[in-house]
């Protein structure tokens, strides 16, 4: 049945005109003699044959398309439809077959698609992670390719990335990342004809490789406990199981989301910000006194040296900065767990290098931006963004088998020291 099918489908196929390879070939030649220009553009000669292949491809494929439809769902082709399509020699007008149905999908020029071979694509959303404007993406690619783009064209390109980027967002993750940063940063973004301020969480983090890494980035109204404590357990789920160290700045609530969902982890409130809460207390004319005194709290070989120090902060400002000195006695626990810690880790807990250094490359590319139109856009941006810079973060830190060689001994148990120092064999002496 499905034989007398196929055969009756051949019969009713219109003969196609077979392309004059030959002819093209004497043509190309002669243009190639007298004009290389003419072979492409609007009217070159490998712009036709390109154009006749992919109609004829498509032919092709709405033919094996409707071999069963014609038959069991009534389904006939419905003429062509004209869309002009962008290569990097010029652009063309291509005629897409349809049917009644609306049930076929071009494959080799998908619905939508307007650039071909990827090229001016792949352009487009390069010029787009540095954080170019479209008005300045359209001028750029005309001079560079002689093809007129417009912005909505633009959007169309990079809306391709959502995919992408929901994908990104739900990937599994390691099982164990010995030291996460968490902090969010703020951008203005258009909703309901208002321009709102949306907080952007960011959470960089060394994986056991020791490598640089974003598990994710997520966009809420206002940043609060409870929205990271949502980011916590998307983490859980996506296959994070423990965190040894987290770095927070100081968050009413933070603490107790992220012990309620990795309850082993170590918290160490960002000693950066600390100092930076209590400068905006400190009189101009105290400051330069009062920050020589303070480093002699957060620089200390040791806990208790530390903790002297902070007597000696409140014998000497104590009366004047009495706030300041409170913060610091109320936060001591968790401002205060790097000590415990040797040198390498110790400066990866208290300063905020990593974090600080994402989010200055972020904002390298966002700074262009007023306002966005929405979250996809903005979504969008970040994406690309931090996707370059974890092109950048392929090797692992600074002294990273002296530190994972420590995390084996302190979190025993916990830390595959195999896994993160993959084994060398060494050279024969005789080598």
């Amino acid at each position: 049945m499905r034989k007398k099918k196929e055969q009756k489908m051949e019969e009713l196929k219109p003969e196609r005109k077979a392309i004059d390879y030959d002819s093209f070939e004497q043509q190309a030649m002669a243009a190639l003699k007298e004009d290389p220009d003419k072979l492409m553009g609007k009217d070159g000669l490998l712009t036709n044959l390109y154009k006749q292949l992919l109609e004829k491809a498509m032919e092709g494929e709405i033919d094996h398309h409707m071999l069963y439809e014609e038959a069991e769902l009534k389904n006939r082709k419905n003429g062509k439809t004209k869309k002009r399509v962008r290569t990097s020699g010029g652009s063309f007008e291509l005629q897409t077959p349809r049917d009644r149905n609306g049930s076929y999908e071009p494959e080799i020029v998908k619905k939508r698609q307007v650039f071909l071979g990827g090229e001016i694509e792949k352009k487009i959303i390069s010029l787009y992670a540095f954080g170019m404007s479209y008005k300045d993406i359209c001028n750029h690619v005309e001079e560079m390719y002689g093809v007129e783009v417009s912005p909505a064209l633009i959007s169309a390109v990079t809306d391709k990335l959502i995919p992408e980027v929901e994908q990104w967002q739900n990937r599994p993750l390691d099982e164990c990342y010995p030291v996460i940063w968490m902090d969010a940063m703020h951008f203005k973004v258009r909703e309901d004809g208002r321009v709102k301020s949306k907080a952007v969480y960011v959470i960089p983090g060394i994986n056991d490789q020791g490598v640089k890494e974003v598990p994710g980035l997520y966009i809420s109204e206002s940043e609060g406990a409870r929205f990271w404590l949502q980011i916590l357990t998307h983490l859980q789920n996506r296959g994070v199981k423990d965190i040894f160290i987290a770095c927070i700045d100081n968050l009413k609530g933070f603490v107790e989301a992220i012990q309620s969902v990795y309850p082993q982890t170590e918290v160490q409130l960002c000693v950066i910000h600390q100092i930076r809460n209590s400068i905006k207390y400190i009189l101009r004319k105290d400051l330069k006194a009062f920050m020589e005194d303070l480093r002699k709290v957060y620089q200390a070989t040791s806990e208790s040296h530390a903790l002297h120090g902070l007597d000696e902060l409140e014998k000497v400002w104590g009366k004047k900065y009495a706030t300041v000195i409170k913060s610091w006695r109320s936060n001591w626990n968790a401002l205060s767990s790097y000590f415990k810690y040797s040198d390498p880790i110790r400066k990866m807990m208290y300063t905020t290098n990593i974090i600080e250094g994402f989010n200055r490359q972020i904002r390298k590319v966002t700074k262009t931006k007023g306002n966005f139109t929405s979250e996809v856009a903005l979504l969008k941006l970040l994406y690309v963004a931090a996707r370059n810079i974890d092109k950048q973060w392929c090797a692992p830190i600074k002294n990273w088998k002296l530190i994972a060689a420590q995390f084996a001994i302190l979190f025993e148990g916990r830390f595959n020291l195999e896994q993160s120092i993959p084994y060398i064999t060494p050279r024969s002496p005789d080598y």
